[in-house]
């Protein structure tokens, strides 16, 4: 099994900058790919996703604002949001998706409030 916590949420005032961490526990393996989503009305919105070969995929919503990475040896996945806006505002989830069986894993979640 999988465990998935986020970290690195709070209050920011527009313009300024957070970076989310997401740690995996558990039968992790670097081929699993990681990424972060937000919750939307009805399902959680893609915002970045990262592969274990270091592949990257971005919402429109966040390019050149926000950065993934990922650290292997510490099974830990960050996004760096730069610049951030009310707009940004959203719970978001660390998403874990098992190589091969492409079963999905998901944390509890992470607040982020931009205040303007």
């Amino acid at each position: 099994q999988v465990q998935l916590v986020e970290s690195g949420g709070g209050l920011v005032q527009a313009g300024g900058s957070l970076r989310l961490s997401c740690a995996a526990s558990g039968s992790i393996s670097s081929n699993d790919g990681m990424g972060w989503y937000r919750q939307a009305p009805g399902k959680r919105e893609l915002v970045a996703t990262i592969t274990g070969g270091g592949s990257t995929n971005y919402a429109d919503f966040v390019k050149g604002q926000s950065t993934i990475s990922r650290d292997n040896a510490k099974n830990t996945v960050y996004l760096q949001m730069n610049s951030l806006k009310p707009e940004n505002t959203a719970v978001y989830y660390c998403n874990l998706v098992r190589f091969g069986t492409r079963r999905n894993y998901w944390g509890q979640g992470t607040q982020v409030t931009v205040s303007s």
